[in-house]
């Protein structure tokens, strides 16, 4: 090239850049088909892929993990867990004393917290938070389930927990109780109970789960149904130098397939629900990478023990026996997973490792059949999730590979599935023969999936197979009233012997989540409660 066709050349380029800024600038806040600006794009904004919708933004009123990934970048809790363990650290409070006798629970807020509205936070903001939830109108009986699972039920209630929460001043809370409970600091660091603005909370009304106010690192700015939520830094976040990112956007992008195609493509940064069986694709690639999130789950078979055939517990013990769970776990788990044979993972306190778990044995599924008198077999339905969860990333697969066992002892399994909200919605009220479905725990503890999934007063939440028994339902409220873990213990073990026998809910598999990531993601902690805080997150 000789001098003159080089200096051309230069000129020609620095001519095409300018007028590509100036087009740049010009439609610097024009929307991609992604959903998020150019002008986003120019900040550190993290795109996060998730295979469902949040159901809704109000923390107190939904216990899905699609709405919760979502609600800890909006809120805070009083307390909360460290990036990767269950150590009780700091939240909006930042120091508490518990009394001796270990019914009164001491809390100093952090001062000069505002929520994202500009209103402050303080002792009084906690108070009408905590009097909502315990305190529910009749026509909101049951909304605030995850409160009641927790504390056992309401204001009034024999079995509640919680005796008075008043401020003491603008900067003290104390929580009085009227039982001991171990477990109480772990569950103030439960999602459901992040504190919401009382006045934005005032004056929406029902419509506070679509218009947020928390005083958490990002602020709610735009929700397109099934398609994304768009947030942005709290430039007043009461953590100094914190958040990192300019923005977060969270897509949904339901298929898999085409979820890993949008995170190699570069369309999104995080993607979660990655199936175990791409992570060598992952692993190869320069570019991204694996993330595991430690086990604190199960995922499980539940049977609406109010349905016919399912209210016998032989049927049910068949259908488990008919469950190859070594097959399942090989096929779609890629050693990202354990067979599972109580309904709360080795990793929790209590976990009864004495329990005979169900051998896939078609025979003997055969004869519980004929003792419960369906020698001759039945058809049901089958529903599976219509989204990856970090307990099953592929249900309607692992429905298929339980269908085609089931077809072999003379039981036709209709697979059947509903968009997300309609399908936990159905669960809870009961609508299914049987589910597939799961729980990831918000605390090391085998009351957290006790509680939640099979004490008879979360029937109509969380207590999806409707099960109820006096005598699980005593161990469960004894093991969650007592301090003695020895005792608790055993409690326990009881409880998970008469599940065995009646199980209302098959154990299947204990996973190992795995999310995949961009190599410029820092700072990302998956936790083993399912949680993605990304308020310590940045992009390089």
């Amino acid at each position: 090239m000789n001098k003159k066709t080089w200096y051309t050349s230069i000129v020609t380029l620095l001519i095409v850049s300018f007028m590509l800024i100036g087009c740049s600038n010009d439609n610097a806040n024009s929307e991609t088909d992604n959903g998020e600006t150019k002008a986003s794009k120019e900040e550190k904004v993290l795109i996060y892929g998730r295979g469902g919708d949040t159901v809704s933004l109000d923390p107190a009123v939904v216990n899905d993990g699609q709405s919760y990934k979502v609600i800890q970048n909006i809120y805070d809790t009083l307390v909360r867990y460290g990036d990767m363990d269950t150590d009780i650290t700091a939240g909006l409070a930042d120091d508490w004393n518990i009394s001796d006798d270990g019914l009164t629970y001491t809390f100093t807020l952090r001062e000069g917290v505002t929520f994202h509205d500009g209103t402050d936070f303080n002792a009084e903001a906690v108070v009408t938070n905590f009097e909502k939830w315990m305190s529910p109108s009749e026509e909101n009986a049951g909304k605030y389930a995850v409160y009641a699972t927790l504390f056992g039920g309401y204001k009034g209630d024999e079995g509640h927990v919680i005796d008075s929460v008043v401020a003491k001043d603008e900067s003290t809370v104390v929580f009085t109780l009227n039982q001991v409970q171990p477990l109480f600091l772990d569950y103030l660091t439960n999602t459901a109970l992040s504190i919401g603005s009382p006045t934005a909370m005032e004056e929406q009304g029902d419509a506070f789960g679509e218009n947020p106010v928390g005083t958490g690192p990002f602020v709610f700015e735009e929700w397109k149904r099934n398609n994304r939520i768009v947030l942005s830094k709290n430039e007043n976040y009461y953590l100094e130098g914190l958040p990192k990112l300019d923005g977060v956007i969270f897509r949904v992008i339901p298929d898999n397939s085409a979820r890993l195609n949008a995170l190699i493509s570069g369309e999104i940064d995080i993607m979660d629900g990655l199936d175990p069986n791409n992570v060598s694709q992952i692993e190869a690639d320069e570019y991204l990478n694996v993330f595991e999130r430690p086990s604190m789950n199960t995922g499980y078979l539940g049977f609406t023990v109010t349905r016919e055939p399912f209210d016998d517990p032989l049927v049910r013990q068949a259908l488990s026996h008919a469950i190859d769970r070594e097959s399942i776990i090989a096929a779609f788990y890629n050693g990202y997973g354990t067979p599972a044979k109580n309904i709360a993972p080795p990793s929790a306190f209590g976990f009864n490792d004495d329990v005979e778990a169900f051998d896939y044995d078609l025979e003997k599924a055969k004869a519980l059949l004929e003792e419960a008198g369906y020698g001759d077999g039945f058809e049901m339905d089958l529903w599976a999730m219509p989204v990856s969860r970090p307990y099953m990333p592929d249900a309607n697969k692992v429905a298929e590979t339980i269908q085609a066992s089931l077809a072999e002892i003379g039981v036709t399994a209709n697979i059947q599935s509903a968009e997300w909200g309609t399908y936990l919605e159905d669960v809870v009220a009961g609508e299914y023969d049987s589910f597939l479905l799961g729980w990831t725990g918000d605390v090391p503890d085998a009351n957290s999936w006790l509680s939640a999934l099979l004490h008879k007063e979360s029937i109509g939440s969380l207590n999806s197979a409707q099960y109820d028994s006096d005598e699980v339902s005593e161990l469960i409220s004894d093991a969650r009233s007592t301090a003695d873990q020895d005792v608790r213990s055993e409690l326990y073990n009881e409880a998970f012997e008469i599940l065995r026998n009646d199980v209302p809910l098959a154990p299947i598999v204990h996973a190992k989540p795995v999310l995949a990531g961009g190599t410029n993601v820092v700072d990302f902690f998956p936790h083993a409660t399912s949680s993605s805080f990304l308020y310590k997150t940045d992009l390089k």
